[in-house]
């Protein structure tokens, strides 16, 4: 960060924005380095001291830096880890920030490690905190002090938890928004040609395309993968996400020739290597058929005798039922191994249960207002 600095008050890398890729970094190593400074030297005078001297102040310290400043330190860090990630992948595409980034690793205070790793030690070190308030809980003999060292360790303990909350949130809204740039949703005449839409009413049906399925941020990808589709004359690599609330399956197509798409220096890395080749090459994920929701989707096993004569290995079937529970589509689905099989119907049989959980939940809960109202 400091050469970076240096670099930039000589007209380097001057639109690198250093606070998109450190953030507060260096606010949560003075932080940091200040509860460990007070810790020791209160450790220090300890031994230093008689033995008329009063017993060591541990609370004050712990309480002073756990319930302020080095948790929100932390906080305001780990909620930008995300997003300086993806914005280190972008600079590592350009040539002056690889020549700094370079020289930069070969410091030997980087002990062999890259700035990825770099960035997230903070996040390991946050998770070390509870552990080291147990350690001093266990060393302590004074009963009160014990009860308020564990009441600490909870609350630090809560607050972790709640920030992993934030981050993992985080995470799926900026995945879900680089999703949304990339899938591709066909209008009803382009996915089936048994619709027939005169042109002059086409505008009616683009009102209520779907291409904003994905932004609401309640919505959580579950699982996702490459798998093949068969079809009556030919097989057909195909891309599935697994959402909360419903299955979508899409076409991986490739586009070599074209220069667009997406600019490849700003690809989310918490996308799989397998979209992000896809994205490179200037293709897109396009959907095959409507999403299926998790309520009205069946997941079976296909006995290998029965599609061998196919050619099918590892194959397993998924059936979208109406609410009438009628078949209105079906996929014959092929992985690349047997254990990726199980994986996937493990995944969506985990996914259905659930949702049919939370669903007769919220059922469950509007009975009970409903009643008490009608009470009322």
């Amino acid at each position: 960060m400091n050469t970076l600095k240096y670099l930039q008050t000589h007209e380097y890398l001057l639109d690198v924005d250093s606070w998109r890729l450190f953030a507060n970094l260096e606010e949560l190593s003075q932080t940091s380095y200040g509860f460990v400074s007070s810790l020791f030297a209160i450790i220090k005078d300890y031994f230093d001291a008689s033995e008329t001297s009063p017993p060591m102040d541990f609370i004050s310290v712990l309480a002073k830096h756990f319930r302020g400043s080095l948790c929100q330190s932390h906080q305001t860090y780990c909620l930008n880890y995300s997003a300086a990630v993806f914005y280190l992948e972008s600079l590592k595409q350009r040539e002056d920030f690889g020549i700094y980034l370079k020289w930069c690793e070969q410091n030997e205070q980087c002990r062999r490690l890259h700035l990825a790793e770099l960035l997230v030690a903070p996040l390991h070190r946050l998770t070390r905190y509870p552990l080291l308030l147990k350690n001093i809980w266990k060393r302590s003999t004074d009963s009160t002090e014990k009860i308020m060292i564990y009441s600490i360790k909870e609350k630090v303990e809560k607050s972790i938890r709640d920030l992993e909350g934030k981050v993992k949130w985080l995470d799926n809204f900026q995945k879900c928004r680089h999703l949304q740039e990339i899938i591709v949703w066909p209008p009803l005449w382009d996915r089936d040609k048994r619709f027939f839409i005169p042109e002059c009413l086409k505008h009616i049906f683009k009102e209520h395309m779907a291409e904003n399925i994905l932004s609401p941020t309640n919505r959580h990808l579950l699982y996702e993968g490459k798998l093949t589709l068969a079809e009556s004359t030919r097989f057909l690599d195909v891309y599935l996400f697994l959402f909360d609330d419903f299955l979508l399956v899409t076409k991986t197509k490739r586009n070599k020739k074209k220069v667009g798409g997406l600019d490849t220096g700003v690809l989310c890395p918490s996308l799989t290597p397998e979209l992000q080749t896809v994205i490179k090459e200037g293709g897109s994920c396009k959907v095959l058929d409507q999403p299926i929701p998790l309520d009205r989707l069946v997941v079976k096993s296909i006995d290998p005798l029965h599609v061998s004569v196919f050619g099918l290995r590892n194959a397993f079937l998924i059936q979208h039922e109406s609410r009438y529970r009628q078949c209105i589509a079906a996929f014959l689905l092929q992985a690349q191994t047997e254990n990726i099989k199980k994986t996937w119907m493990a995944q969506i049989t985990a996914a259905i249960s659930c949702f049919t959980k939370s669903q007769e939940t919220k059922k469950i809960s509007l009975f009970r207002s409903s009643t008490e109202s009608s009470e009322i």
